[in-house]
């Protein structure tokens, strides 16, 4: 039985990681992938107090404006959150939107888009051009418009502004990314350097995954499944940040490699000891920190000039 004063003593990090195993230990083989869902929402749920929450239909697609009192109208940021095409959802991810918003002084428009295994790739990226094209059709212009997403998320922003791209629409003001996973091959070296270290993600676990977003004949390098393998030329400016113990560590790295070779603008940082999406726990005290400088890069470039903290 652990004792009061241990779990005091554990740190931050450690305490993470321990939430996220108690609820995979929750399941087996058998557990369905809808209770596997009600799990993981209930586990990371959080109230998010001097928030407005209000839910919106986007085609179809639940979705949530998330805003900070005094928000602009007409300056947004666009959330995809995580949890490989799998699980997650906004009421799982609504806490660390609403410290995004917060800190940015932004409203947040965030969606439930599509799962699999019921809805394969490209659903969920379908999802992702819909809410762009509906903020589009409601008046928002693409430079008041920045895209922000955390682990599959931000393989979706990165899908949508190729997208965009190749379609020859006008793209975002910039983009976010936290811990992004951009490579369903999962080819990175830090899988085998990082492997002890991360006690989450394994190879393997990154693989079935990958399998159940794309199908068994999936393609995992088809460049909109797996950004890493796109052409990055013409995106907006990026702003990454990655924890050093994950073992998708080198989807970060090598992304931003690529896209700075491609003449994108982009910033990336590697956060010592830290786990896949960090940001995520309000426990880990650089958290806050990282949300902070997430939130500077979006207000430079959405052009909102007074400066606030997370919240």
């Amino acid at each position: 039985m652990t004792r009061a004063g241990e779990q005091i003593a554990m740190d931050p990090v450690d305490r993470a990681i321990e939430r996220i195993r108690a609820v995979y230990r929750s399941w087996n083989r058998d557990t369905p992938v809808a209770q596997m869902r009600r799990d993981w929402d209930a586990a990371f749920a959080e109230s998010v107090p001097g928030m407005s929450c209000e839910p919106v239909s986007i085609g179809g697609t639940p979705g949530e404006w998330i805003a900070p009192a005094g928000a602009p109208p007409d300056k947004t940021i666009l959330y995809f959150h995580g949890g490989g095409f799998r699980i997650g959802s906004v009421t799982s991810h609504r806490g660390l939107i609403a410290q995004v918003a917060g800190a940015s002084g932004c409203r947040v428009l965030a969606i439930d888009y599509r799962l699999a295994p019921e809805h394969r790739f490209p659903a969920a990226l379908e999802d992702a051009l819909g809410a762009w094209r509906w903020m589009i059709d409601h008046g928002l212009k693409p430079a008041d418009i920045a895209l922000a997403g955390d682990s599959a998320g931000g393989n979706l922003v990165l899908a949508a502004m190729c997208s965009l791209r190749d379609r020859g629409l006008s793209l975002p003001a910039a983009a976010a990314l936290m811990s992004p996973w951009t490579d369903l091959a999962a080819t990175g070296a830090s899988y085998e350097s990082r492997a002890e270290a991360d006690p989450i993600h394994e190879r393997a676990m990154i693989l079935a995954l990958a399998k159940n977003y794309l199908g068994e004949q999936g393609d995992p390098r088809d460049p909109l499944a797996s950004p890493l393998y796109a052409d990055l030329s013409g995106l907006p400016p990026l702003f990454i940040q990655v924890g050093d113990r994950e073992t998708v560590r080198d989807d970060s790295t090598t992304l931003a490699d690529k896209a700075k070779a491609a003449g994108v603008d982009v910033g990336l940082e590697v956060w010592d000891g830290m786990i896949h999406v960090f940001q995520m726990f309000s426990e880990i005290p650089q958290a806050r920190q990282a949300i902070g400088l997430v939130a500077r890069f979006l207000r430079q470039h959405l052009q909102l000039t007074a400066e606030r903290t997370a919240q």
